[in-house]
């Protein structure tokens, strides 16, 4: 299984990248590299303010390919299999009344 580490700077990043359609809670991770759709991924991501990084196991769900047509970055979405830490309920927490905005994602 491949591993990825994401640190999140601050809130609004973070709410551009979180992807609350999915039933399971992802991410939205920035990368040219090629992956495939439902490969197996260990993520580690630090939220804004956090001292200790917290694991999630997910699979690759959404692909946005270098040069897409949309203004959005390169990058793969990546959806939560093993929350163990509860890390989709801590970001829906940090994020609050923003997963509600109308301001644009990096996803839809």
């Amino acid at each position: 299984m491949e591993e990825l580490s994401i640190g999140f700077s601050d809130v609004k990043d973070l709410y551009r990248s979180y992807m609350p359609f999915l039933k399971t809670g992802g991410l939205f991770i920035r990368t040219s590299r090629q992956y495939k759709m439902g490969q197996s991924i260990a993520l580690t991501v630090t939220l804004p303010d956090a001292l200790e990084p917290l694991m999630v196991s997910g699979k690759i769900a959404w692909i946005t390919p270098p040069g897409s047509q949309s203004s959005s970055p390169a990058g793969i979405g990546i959806t939560f299999i093993d929350d163990k830490a509860q890390l989709g309920a801590q970001i829906e927490k940090l994020l609050g009344g923003m997963l509600g905005s109308s301001d644009p994602t990096h996803t839809i």
